[in-house]
This record gives structure tokens, sequence and C-alpha cells, in this order.
């Protein structure tokens, strides 16, 4: 298996309030937030790279060095003259986040325009890391253009994971969501929904019916996620479920899926073992949301 964790997505300008009042400048986004966690918990022997597209204007280059300074690769990255990045802002109410978005000209969403560099990028790749929002950016054409590069990718031996994430507001309707989502899932080794998501879009009444109904999509595992609740995992032959610890004094529930997923696959694919994957999630998880904004050092780099 090659040690090549690859998350595609949007990277963006991120606007997060900070203790004064103000806003503080950064570069965040669901799947980027899991390729910087992730280069925290992997060890040195495993590379941590990005696939997007990008402008070729000021903000994007300082964003290419924001990546290559925490040691994440992007050589593959696509850049585009007459594009730039999106920018999104967090509203903070009693440690629960809102977001404003910019994202209309984000290059970003001609990510999978060009299938033969896409190709080319996934085929290093052992693990494809990528999430709803990933394909709901996407054009139709592009989405399936990136689901078919995904299937080829995982035909010649990557594994891939999902987080559905699911944002109705960036699709054009619910259903195309709902059918996109599912077939994406069908591809994939690894699903980690969020069961608030899933019980306000798909309707499952708990998340043990999450948990099913993407198997039945076709995914081999799937790992669903309930804030303080319990986390169930879930296969074929096997269902367990593990209840975090509870975490106080919560500033920013920002990234805390995006960090729990990244800590997640990160012992998953040193170790193997769920037992002490879900722990090494809820902790990093329960850590990053006790403070501001997507990106929190709370861990040594390796």
């Amino acid at each position: 298996m090659s040690k090549l964790f690859l998350a595609i997505g949007e990277c963006m300008v991120e606007m997060a309030p900070t203790a004064e009042g103000t806003y503080a400048m950064g570069f965040a986004g669901d799947t980027l937030n899991t390729a910087w966690y992730a280069r925290k918990c992997l060890p040195g022997d495993w590379s941590v790279g990005y696939y997007t597209a990008v402008g070729t204007d000021k903000v994007s280059g300082e964003m290419l060095d924001f990546l290559k300074g925490s040691n994440i690769e992007t050589d593959a990255v696509r850049k585009l003259d007459d594009r730039t990045v999106g920018l999104y802002l967090i509203q903070l109410k009693d440690g629960e986040r809102s977001f404003a978005y910019w994202r209309s000209q984000s290059a970003a969403r001609l990510l999978a325009a060009d299938v033969a560099r896409l190709d080319e990028a996934v085929s290093s790749a052992g693990l494809i890391y990528f999430s709803g929002i990933t394909i709901a950016i996407l054009s139709p054409e592009d989405r399936k253009t990136f689901l078919s590069s995904l299937r080829r990718a995982r035909d010649a031996g990557a594994k891939v994971a999902f987080d559905p994430n699911l944002r109705p507001r960036l699709w054009e309707d619910a259903e195309t969501m709902r059918k996109s989502v599912t077939e994406a899932a069908g591809l994939c080794d690894l699903v980690m929904p969020s069961f608030e998501d899933e019980l306000a879009h798909f309707g499952d009444e708990t998340p043990a019916v999450s948990a099913d109904r993407y198997l039945a999509a076709g995914a081999k595992m799937v790992v669903v996620k309930n804030g303080p609740e319990d986390v169930i995992c879930a296969s074929a032959g096997e269902r367990q479920t593990f209840q975090p610890d509870p975490v106080r004094d919560i500033v920013d529930t920002t990234a805390a899926g995006d960090s729990f997923n990244a800590a997640f696959l990160s012992e998953y694919l040193t170790g193997g073992e769920i037992t002490a994957s879900v722990s090494a999630a809820a902790r990093l998880a329960g850590k990053v949301i006790r403070h501001r904004g997507a990106l929190v050092d709370c861990l040594q780099s390796r």
C-alpha cells in the first residue's frame, strides 16, 4: 500500500473570530482540515498531499505556501489564470458556528475538469479522502468524472474514505444531493457521516439507520459520529459502539468532525484497530473544540 494520504476538495480563505472581537485570516476547508490534522497524526514515513485547483493570484500563492509550510504536498494542484480561491467567515454563538461564504469564482470548482491530471494525482495514493462538499461544488459532468476517477484508483488498489458532510445550499436540489452522496458512498472503503446531518437530510431515526443505509449502498465500513453521543462503527460482519469522554469548556466546534476523521484514519491506517482509532479520534476532536478556529496546533508534528 502506498503511504500517501491524499485529500481532495476546496481549501478556502478563513476569517475566524478572535477573543478580541476581530477576525483573523487563515486557510481552511473540510478536507484540508482533515489533511492538516492527518499530517500531525501520521508517522513520518507517510506523506500527506492535497489535490485542488487555485488561481495564480497573490492569495492563491499564499495558500499554497501555507500548505507547503504545513508539510502537505501540492505538486498536483491545478493553477488557473481566470479563477481565485473561495472565502468563508465563521460566526459563533455559544460555541456553535455558522458560516457565510463567497465562492462563486472558486477555482476548486474545476478540480475535476482535467481528467488526466486528476487520474495522475489519485494513482499514487494509498488513501484518498474526499467529502460531500468536494462533489457538491462540481458540475454534474465533472462530478461523474471525479467518481469515475475514484473507481479506477480503487480498482488499482487505493483505499477511499468519504465524509458525506451534507450541505444542501451547495447542491442543485436535495434529491440530487442524496443520490450523489449515496453513489459516492458506494465507492468507498470507509464512510464517516455525522448523524446530525443524516437526521436532517435523510430522515434517519437513529445512527444505526445511517450506518445500515450506507452499508446497503456499498460502503465497506461506516463510522457514524454523533457529537458527545455514542460513535457507531459498522461493517457487514461487525458492529461496535463507543462512548466518547465528555468535553467541557467548548469554545468552537469548527473542524470537530474533520479532526475526528483525521485521527481515526491515521490510527486505522497504521494500526488497523477500531477501538484505538475511535479513542484517538475522540481525543483529538475534544482538544480541537476547546479552541477557536479550524486548525489548532494541539499536537506535536511528526
